[in-house]
C-alpha cells in the first residue's frame, strides 16, 4: 500500500515536531517546509522529506502540497515587533498556503493549527493575527473545506518558553492575580496525537479546541502548586494587582525594543495572561471516537521537569541533507 503523504509547516518547532512524529508513527510519509536543514532531535529517526521554502513563496508552497493527502499548517509567529509582522506570517502566510491547497490537484484536506488565543482577538496582535488566519483560510477554502484546531496552553519536554514557568515555580514566592484566571492545558504529545487523528479520520471541517481531561481548566495558584510538587518545592502565592503585571510587561517590551529582539512577555501577552477565562469550550471538543486526551497534568509536568533537569538547554538540532 502506498504511504499517504502529509505536508506540514512548522514541523521543526515544539508542537510541529511532535505532529511530524505522530504522523510518522501512524504510517504517514511526512514532508516538511523548512527554512534550513536543521531538524528537531525528535525527528532524527524518521527522516522526513525536507523542502526548503517559505510561507510567502508560492513556488515552494505549490511543491509542498503536491500529491499530499492532507496539509497541516502548524507554523506561526509567536513573538514580533509589530502587528504588521504578526499579520504577514499568521494571516498572509496562511492565506497563501490555503490558496496553494485550493489550486492543488486532488484538493488535499487542510488542518489549521490555530490557538485558543484566537477566541479573544482584541487582547493582542498575536491573537488577532491567529483569528485572521482562521478567517482567510475559511474565505479561500470555504467553511466546509478546512479544520481549525485551537490548542489551549501546550506544555511538555522541549518547551523552551515553558522554562520561564518552571523558574517561577522554583521561587519561594510566586505572583498570583485575583480573581484567578482559569487556564486549560494540554500536553504536547496529546495535542500532536489529536492532530494526527484528525488527519487520518476527520472530521473534514469544523472548529475545535484541544485540552486535557480538565476542560474547565486550572486556577493559576493550582498550576503553580502542581508544578512545585513536580519540582519538589511549591512556591507560596502572593497576590499582585493587574496594574503591576501590565507595568512589568510594558517595561519588558521596551527593553526588548532596546535590545532589538521582540519580547514574548509584552503588553499583548499581559492582556492574555490577565484574561480570566481560558477554560475549554465543551461545545468545541473533538468527538471521543476521534480522540481523547491521555496524559494528565501531574504526569505531564513530571515529564517536563525531568527533561528540564536533563541538562538540555537549546535543542541539539541535527543536520540533514536537503533532497
Amino acid at each position: 500500500m502506498t504511504e499517504r503523504l502529509a505536508a506540514v509547516t512548522g514541523g521543526t518547532g515544539f508542537l510541529g515536531s511532535r505532529i511530524a512524529l505522530a504522523l510518522h508513527q501512524a504510517g504517514w510519509r511526512v514532508r516538511l517546509l523548512v527554512h534550513s536543514t536543521a531538524t528537531h532531535p525528535l525527528l532524527a529517526g524518521i527522516r522526513p522529506e525536507l523542502l526548503a521554502g517559505d510561507l510567502l513563496d508560492p513556488a515552494s508552497l505549490a511543491e509542498l502540497v503536491r500529491d499530499a493527502a492532507v496539509v497541516i499548517h502548524a507554523a506561526a509567529l509567536v513573538r514580533a515587533s509589530s502587528r504588521r509582522a504578526f499579520m504577514r506570517v499568521n494571516r498572509d502566510g496562511t492565506r497563501m498556503l490555503a490558496e496553494a491547497v485550493a489550486r492543488g490537484a486532488g484538493r488535499p484536506g487542510f488542518i489549521l493549527v490555530s490557538s485558543q488565543a484566537a477566541r479573544e482577538p482584541q487582547l493582542s496582535d498575536y491573537a488577532a493575527s491567529k483569528r485572521m488566519g482562521e478567517a482567510v483560510a475559511a474565505a479561500v477554502l470555504g467553511s466546509d473545506g478546512c479544520v481549525v484546531l485551537r490548542p489551549c496552553v501546550v506544555y511538555g519536554p522541549w518547551d523552551q518558553e515553558g522554562r520561564a514557568l518552571l523558574r517561577l515555580a522554583r521561587r519561594r514566592w510566586a505572583p498570583v492575580v485575583r480573581p484567578e484566571p482559569r487556564i486549560a492545558m494540554i500536553h504536547v504529545a496529546d495535542a500532536a496525537a489529536a492532530i494526527a487523528s484528525v488527519a487520518a479520520h476527520g472530521p473534514a471541517a469544523g472548529l475545535f479546541e484541544l485540552c486535557d481531561g480538565r476542560p474547565d481548566g486550572y486556577a493559576w495558584s493550582e498550576l503553580l502548586r502542581r508544578i512545585g510538587l513536580a519540582l519538589g518545592r511549591a512556591p507560596h502565592p502572593v497576590p499582585v494587582p493587574d496594574l503591576l503585571v501590565r507595568g512589568a510587561a510594558a517595561a519588558n517590551q521596551a527593553w526588548g525594543m532596546v535590545r532589538g529582539r521582540p519580547a514574548l512577555f509584552g503588553i499583548g501577552k499581559a492582556r492574555e495572561i490577565l484574561h480570566r477565562d481560558w477554560s475549554g469550550d465543551p461545545a468545541r471538543r473533538l468527538p471521543g471516537t476521534i480522540w481523547v486526551p491521555r496524559i494528565g497534568l501531574d504526569d505531564g509536568l513530571a515529564e517536563m521537569v525531568a527533561w528540564s533537569r536533563g541538562g538540555a538547554g537549546q535543542p541539539n538540532f541535527t543536520r540533514s541533507a536537503l533532497p
